[in-house]
């Protein structure tokens, strides 16, 4: 059971489905979207916030759109940026190349430290970072 009882963070990958209609994923991410949201509250972190954003021209568009298709933003508690940097750390001695956190860890800590599922379409780093998170992948059909 999460901290927060009933609730599910949702990648930026999920979002960006939603918001470009892509026409891949639009679907399945919107399936698991509905399908998770009649029981859980869809949360979304700053960081993936700021991922959206960038297809936006302006905030109270993106402010309109989050609250539309009934996100709540919350903060990233400190033990999950701590918990980031560390596996930030761990993979790059693992042979990872980047040279500053990803987004990834910052959201991947952050379902790990507050026991949330997390949907995402971009599982591999989460899984091998944050084992325990419980990961939820639409899977687009044929």
């Amino acid at each position: 059971m999460s901290i927060v009882a009933n609730e599910v963070l949702v990648d930026s990958s999920v979002v960006l489905d939603l918001f470009t209609g892509d026409p891949a994923f639009y679907r399945a991410s919107l399936d698991t979207l509905v399908q998770w949201g009649s029981t859980h509250q869809l949360v979304i972190n700053p960081i993936v916030y700021a991922e959206v954003s960038v297809g936006f021209t302006r905030i109270e568009a993106l402010e309109e759109a989050i609250a539309g298709a009934g996100f709540l933003t919350r903060a990233i508690p400190r033990q999950a940026l701590f918990l980031a940097g560390k596996a930030f750390v761990f993979s790059r001695r693992r042979g990872g190349t980047r040279t500053t956190p990803l987004p990834d860890f910052f959201i991947g800590a952050h379902a790990a430290v507050e026991t949330l599922p997390l949907i995402t379409r971009d599982p591999s780093r989460v899984r091998n970072a944050f084992p325990t998170v419980r990961l939820i992948v639409p899977r687009a059909g044929p």
